[in-house]
């Protein structure tokens, strides 16, 4: 293409995504930047909601009404319920419920189901997974084959071992556990309801419901060694 025809094209693409986003926010979208949000004919996006600008959304995706889609977000085929919050993060075919929170730098990634009031907080990777009501998985953490249950704790830097180098397997985690910070979930293992792991377990047999595993070497400390070895 010449620069001229270049040039012709891109006002072309700029009057259409300015006209698609006109459209929404007669039908009572807030778009923030009309000149900065990028919204395909197939998307849908209910009353009330707020797009921040560098949004872009994208292939059928749906949006409840009373949402807030941070700065710089980006959906793929995903559907949001009503009141959902996401920031500065990405969503490819996946479902969330109402009134979640997603991000900032959080990855949902296809085939996961997040339920309502959900907290999936920063460098959180959430992936082929069912995350159910009220969970919170606040920052620094990998849930990957995964079925999560209802009021579940995940503490920061947990993942869900699930690939050994051939076979994906998953993981099972009950109604109100509590996973401690740096747990590995070795799958498949069933962590039951109300359980506990302990904070740095690893965890490869299933964990009763009620029960606490403690999975860690014991500490040792050598009097004396640092010394010496300083010096």
């Amino acid at each position: 293409m010449t620069k001229n025809a270049v040039l012709k094209r891109v006002d072309e693409l700029r009057v259409i995504r300015r006209k698609i986003n006109v459209a929404h926010m007669e039908a009572g979208v807030n778009i923030i930047d009309l000149d900065n949000t990028y919204i395909d004919e197939t998307v849908s996006i209910g009353t009330g909601t707020v797009i921040y600008p560098g949004v872009i959304l994208e292939n059928d995706s749906m949006i409840g009404p009373n949402c807030v889609i941070g700065a710089n977000t980006r959906l793929v085929g995903s559907k949001l319920g009503e009141g959902v919050e996401v920031w500065y993060s990405m969503v490819v075919e996946s479902i969330i419920g109402d009134y979640t929170k997603v991000g900032p730098f959080a990855y949902i990634r296809p085939g996961s189901r997040i339920g309502s009031n959900v907290r999936i907080g920063d460098f959180v990777e959430i992936k082929n997974s069912n995350i159910g009501d009220n969970t919170s998985v606040s920052h620094l953490t990998y849930i990957g084959d995964s079925d999560v249950g209802d009021r579940v704790n995940f503490g920061c830097g947990t993942v869900t071992v699930n690939y050994d180098g051939k076979e994906k397997y998953r993981t099972t985690i009950g109604d109100n556990a509590f996973i401690g910070c740096n747990t590995n979930l070795i799958a498949p293992v069933k962590v039951g309801n109300s359980a506990y792991t302990a904070a740095g377990s690893t965890i490869t047999f299933d964990v009763p419901d009620e029960s606490l595993a403690i999975a860690r070497e014991r500490q040792t400390n050598m009097d004396g060694y640092a010394k010496r070895y300083l010096t």
